[in-house]
């Protein structure tokens, strides 16, 4: 599991509007189903227990790193209706990936301050002229290519509906101490399922 290097992921004075998130760092990332519906199982006694979309949800989060290999997987776990993650991109990818509407984490007031905006647009395009870039390395591009592909295995079994919400929540991982306190929230959220945002009677 990725472990929290101050050399490597600590950021001062980032601005999410135009921030680039193909950068090296952690990011913490929760994927909703449509309607907060549960899709994936349940939770009994604390602990989660994956239907066959949510054991299909947990295989393709594990594929992550093989297929992208600049990214690292972090604390993780598949909810009834939501994913929780963190992500490490270990070298720089390119481009921008779009900026997600709010944060769903367990951080201070401060840092929801820093919130991202939804499709927030790429940085302006430089006067010189560039080579091609390939955006497929950026947390926007590993989000969606997750969501395609588990849509897809899903849609296998018979699944008609609208699985994802459209966009997803993300935070930026700046010190230590939210590393910790975001990956023992990760680890407990099965047992605090009652009282989380997404709970739905």
């Amino acid at each position: 599991m990725s472990k929290y290097n101050p050399n490597i992921h600590h950021r001062r004075s980032i601005r999410l509007k135009g921030y680039d998130y193909s950068q090296a760092g952690l990011y913490f990332i929760t994927i909703c189903c449509q309607d907060r519906i549960c899709r994936f199982g349940q939770v009994e006694n604390g602990k989660m227990k994956l239907n066959e979309y949510g054991k299909i949800a947990h295989n393709e989060w594990i594929n992550t790193p093989k297929i992208r290999t600049n990214v690292k997987l972090g604390e993780f776990v598949i909810m009834p209706n939501h994913i929780h993650g963190i992500i490490e991109i270990h070298d720089r990818g390119e481009l921008n990936s779009p900026v997600t509407k709010e944060s769903h984490s367990p951080v201070t007031k401060e840092s929801h301050e820093r919130k991202g905006v939804c499709k927030t647009p790429p940085h302006p395009i430089p006067q010189q002229p560039q080579p091609p870039k390939s955006p497929s390395n950026n947390i926007g591009a590993i989000v969606r290519g997750y969501k395609s592909s588990v849509t897809r295995q899903i849609g296998l079994l018979g699944f008609k509906g609208k699985l994802w919400q459209r966009n997803y929540y993300e935070h930026i991982i700046r010190d230590e101490k939210a590393f910790q306190n975001i990956s023992e929230y990760i680890k407990n959220n099965p047992i605090k399922w009652m009282g989380d945002k997404f709970y739905l009677k």
